[in-house]
């Protein structure tokens, strides 16, 4: 348990997965918190396999229009399966959007949806290299076009910043002791490849483990949140989707661990409490800066039958903002 959150034993969690059981988390919950204008424009920023969208098109009319994003090119390619002509399909980075509008002559959205975090299809493929539960080859890349594999990044770097990277990310307190271990593994000649190579060495570097939890869990998805830039990526889309939001609009973000779902919480907290002014300070009520978003209910989530069905879901949360007329 962190920051009241509760990791998955994988850091995993789940989206929709066509030939599986698997469904999206929250969806309904979500879609029914974008409150769809049968004539708005949408973002889906985050298309997976498509939950959202195609729940977001059933309810949208013959004059909306809904725009996907996804990093990951097998999702680009999943989407090709909608032939909806109301929909736009981009391989982007969610913090790219901004391009990706003006590309698409959008002058402003009445909602944009963002699912953080890693799928459930990304997971399942042990080629990926997202999972220890597979010995493949260790890559980690939402998007496999550009960057570097965490193969790469671990051959690379040196022990403070593996250290660093461990402990931030993964919230690890034997990050020294792990970063320690792999570094005098490749010291010794052995490049570090595939996950199940990661897996036994962070296993023998760290003498104890929450029950139930498999001791490679948090190193993993340290590697995994820096590799994929996933907190940068949150930080820089945030703003982008209050500049692009109209009045009324509103934003969906579910998160999966704590540190992605503070970075949420704190954005809505700080554009809904702009007046940081001490009490006393002498000014005007007309001077005082106006929040430019206003979080809507209560964090939201997954119903105790929703985690029964699917334990992947019991670490999500939804949180809703809407736009406010003030620039």
């Amino acid at each position: 348990m962190i920051g009241g959150l509760e990791l998955p034993n994988d850091n995993e969690r789940l989206k929709e997965n066509e030939g599986s059981n698997h469904v999206t988390v929250l969806l309904t919950e979500a879609v029914d918190s974008l409150s769809v204008r049968s004539d708005g424009t949408y973002l889906d920023g985050t298309f997976g396999r498509g939950g959202h969208s195609k729940m977001i098109l059933q309810r949208l009319g013959d004059t909306g229009r809904l725009i996907g994003l996804d990093r990951d090119l097998q999702a680009v390619q999943h989407a090709k399966s909608i032939g909806d002509k109301r929909f736009n399909m981009v391989h982007a980075h969610f913090s790219e959007m901004g391009r990706v509008l003006r590309d698409l002559r959008v002058d402003k959205l009445d909602g944009v949806l963002l699912d953080l975090g890693i799928s459930s299809p990304q997971i399942d493929e042990g080629d990926r290299g997202f999972s220890f539960r597979f010995d493949g080859p260790l890559d980690m890349r939402m998007d496999q076009s550009r960057g570097l594999t965490a193969a790469e990044f671990i051959a690379a770097t040196d022990e403070r910043q593996l250290r660093e990277v461990i402990k931030n990310y993964g919230e690890e307190r034997f990050a020294k002791q792990v970063a320690r271990a792999i570094i005098e593994e490749r010291t010794n000649g052995n490049a570090i490849t595939t996950t199940g190579q990661l897996a036994t060495i962070v296993a023998r570097a760290i003498p104890k483990v929450e029950p139930g939890q498999n001791p490679a869990t948090r190193t993993f998805q340290a590697l995994r949140i820096f590799i994929n830039k996933e907190l940068e990526e949150l930080a820089l889309v945030l703003p982008e989707c209050l500049n692009w939001l109209a009045p009324k609009g509103r934003l969906c973000v579910i998160s999966f661990h704590s540190l992605e779902d503070r970075v949420v919480k704190q954005f809505i907290k700080s554009e809904q409490d702009r007046d940081d002014l001490p009490s006393n300070f002498p000014v005007r009520a007309k001077d005082i800066p106006q929040p430019r978003l206003v979080a809507v209910g209560k964090a939201i989530k997954p119903s105790d039958e929703e985690v029964k069905r699917n334990p992947r879901s019991r670490s999500a949360v939804l949180r809703v903002a809407e736009r406010t007329n003030v620039d």
